[in-house]
């Protein structure tokens, strides 16, 4: 009963806020209150807080799981996601404490707690966003969870101290994870594509990253995050994280539902969350100009910014363990800032479209290595996605076509290419940014040989937008995206194993001289 009861405020309230073009998670979220001020009056036992705390939590972990498996480490340990979030983090807590302390007249060590649980962007909300967007592996949504992961960091740094305890000697163990890759590798491989598959993810989000990491005095969060990111270079990890979407979805409707549920708010509190949400455009303004400093340009570092603009749940958490009578002001001020970021996100490019004059001139003179033009020069053929199947295409038009070229997301992949004397370049295809620089005046063909769904549709999806009149092909492992493919721009996209089949036929026939139909006549036949 109090699951339907959950589900019904929840829908109605969702159907509603995306009614007048709000994202459903702010019904959901006023869902929560509504819930948390009827309480009794609807049938809801006392212990259900307790409940919907357990499925919330849940949802967190297997959005940052899922997080993780598009993740790649090398895009946190970069100039502008470490230099950036601590940054941020020093200068806000700077500007905040004195003020909360003056304004509040609470003490220094609240005051701080208070800096600390405000300086934190939503994990939850951003990815949310990028994920809706198709845009976790774009450059700016990169750098954007490169910097919320580092913030998480912090935040279980934070709350370590505070809760007096320190993570047990065993969590040095999580430094020899990397050797458990290949056990994780072969255990995907063997799943198969039903319901093992969803299993194993929700085993390992779970149970392996959110227990055992809690067991060696780790934040179950970062568990979820680094188990999931271990997987994140297996070819089938998007289709694990697909597997696990309708789950992950169902329990983020819980985390939302918590929020809200978390208390009712009183006169101050409601104050608070106003004036928090007033100089929240200084949070995003800081994180553009610290972006722009590390040589981003307008568009990447605004997009990010935006992305950053709210307020986190690790807050709350944070405030849980610091400053429990801060919890019910601190949910208000986190939801009325999910309430503004999430549509503003939404409309983030047309936004950066209006004030792009005023703020393109701010860029610096030089630019970030990943944010470097690509041109393709007189290449006429181009393969997108390095792997094992561009590779192969690769050496099929070696020797016939000497105007080739391969680009990947890889800069270790690519060294082995470029050593191997391959003409390879570095470019991320899911980056929206690549497509809006790329030179292509000589090009006739494209390759695409990308492991997801997701960026084939992107590439081909970019390529017929800027004007591209040649021919596409893609291969796939699956039937159903054979169609998606297609639809997005490509002309023809090949199914992988049948592709692998008629070659091993064509192999027997040469090996055995088994004539091919066209070499049959009338007569012997």
């Amino acid at each position: 009963m109090t699951v339907a009861i959950w589900i019904l405020f929840a829908f109605i309230l969702g159907m509603v806020a995306r009614g007048i073009g709000l994202p459903p998670l702010v019904g959901y979220l006023i869902a929560g209150f509504t819930l948390n001020s009827l309480g009794p009056t609807v049938g809801l036992p006392a212990e259900s807080a307790d409940m919907l705390k357990h499925i919330a939590h849940l949802g967190v972990l297997l959005l940052l799981f899922t997080v993780g498996l598009k993740l790649k480490f090398r895009s946190i340990l970069r100039p502008e996601v470490i230099g950036g979030s601590l940054l941020h983090f020093g200068i806000t807590c700077m500007i905040f404490m004195p003020a909360l302390y003056l304004i509040l007249g609470i003490s220094g060590p609240e005051a701080l707690g208070l800096a600390i649980a405000l300086s934190f962007s939503s994990t939850v909300l951003a990815a949310k966003v990028l994920e809706s967007k198709q845009e976790l592996r774009a450059f700016h949504g990169r750098v954007a969870i490169g910097i919320l992961i580092m913030q998480d960091l912090i935040a279980l740094a934070v709350m370590s101290v505070t809760a007096g305890h320190t993570p047990s000697p065993y969590a040095l163990l999580v430094f020899a994870l990397p050797l458990m890759r290949p056990l994780l590798f072969r255990l995907l491989d063997a799943t198969g594509h039903d319901e093992l598959l969803v299993l194993l993810g929700l085993m390992l989000a779970l149970a392996v990253g959110g227990i055992g990491f809690e067991a060696v005095g780790l934040s179950s969060e970062l568990g979820a995050l680094v188990i999931g990111a271990l997987l994140a270079n297996h070819p089938r990890a998007v289709e694990l994280s697909n597997s696990l979407w309708s789950v992950k979805e169902v329990f983020l409707v819980g985390f939302f539902l918590q929020i809200g549920m978390s208390g009712m708010p009183d006169g101050n509190a409601l104050i608070f969350a106003i004036v928090a949400a007033l100089v929240l455009p200084l949070k995003g303004i800081l994180f553009f100009v610290l972006l722009l400093t590390f040589k981003l340009r307008s568009r990447s570092s605004f997009l990010s910014s935006l992305l950053l603009t709210n307020y986190s749940e690790f807050g709350l958490i944070v405030a849980s363990v610091a400053l429990p009578q801060w919890l019910v002001p601190l949910a208000i001020t986190v939801a009325l800032s999910f309430i503004i970021s999430a549509p503003l996100n939404r409309i983030a490019h047309p936004l950066y479209a209006r004030f792009a004059r005023y703020m393109d001139p701010l860029e610096s003179d030089k630019r970030h290595p990943d944010e470097q033009p690509l041109s393709l020069g007189d290449t006429r053929v181009l393969i997108i996605g390095m792997g094992r199947t561009g590779t192969a295409a690769y050496e099929a038009l070696r020797d016939s076509e000497p105007r080739l070229m391969g680009i990947d997301s890889d800069p270790a992949r690519i060294k082995g290419h470029q050593d191997a004397d391959r003409r390879v370049s570095f470019a991320d295809a899911e980056d929206f940014n690549f497509w809006q620089t790329l030179d292509m005046p000589e090009l006739e063909a494209v390759i695409l040989c990308l492991h997801d769904i997701e960026g084939k549709t992107i590439a081909a999806t970019k390529l017929r937008e800027r004007g591209f009149t040649g021919f596409i092909a893609s291969h796939t492992l699956h039937d159903d995206e054979v169609e998606r493919i297609k639809n997005a721009g490509a002309d023809d996209a090949y199914l992988t194993m049948n592709e692998t089949g008629v070659a091993l036929a064509v192999h027997v026939q040469q090996k055995l001289a088994i004539p091919t139909p066209a070499d049959i006549t009338p007569d012997q036949s």
